[in-house]
């Protein structure tokens, strides 16, 4: 019987072989994005120091958004945006994180964009 690989894992192999592809520099550090059913999550990561710049998501007690929909997304996406221009940061490499650029994530990269993140 052939075994089918669970979702999770899917997003996890393709999640790995984006990550061999970009990483984030002090210059121009990853956005990445993490998502569950309840809750959206962002992070500006320098890889090369290995740490998170700047973080939002919608479990922050001073996010205005709760849940994991697309507004939620959208107002994460300009929150992490706000909070990397206040830190200096205009240009970032979008980690999509495994998933589809579409609805959530797509909202949330919009938004950031919009808020003056480049990329």
């Amino acid at each position: 019987m052939i075994k089918k690989p669970e979702k999770k894992e899917i997003r996890k192999r393709i999640h790995v072989r984006i990550r061999r592809k970009l990483s984030g520099t002090a210059a121009r550090p990853r956005l990445a994005i993490f998502r569950s059913e309840a809750h959206i999550y962002a992070q500006v990561i320098d890889d090369v120091a290995g740490a998170t710049v700047v973080s939002a998501s919608t479990v922050d007690k001073d996010a205005k958004a709760k849940g994991g929909n697309v507004a939620a997304a959208k107002a994460i996406g300009k929150l992490v945006a706000e909070r990397a221009k206040e830190k200096g940061i205009k240009s970032v490499v979008f980690d999509r994180g495994g998933y589809q650029y579409h609805g959530r994530v797509k909202a949330l990269a919009d938004a950031a964009r919009e808020a003056g993140l480049e990329f």
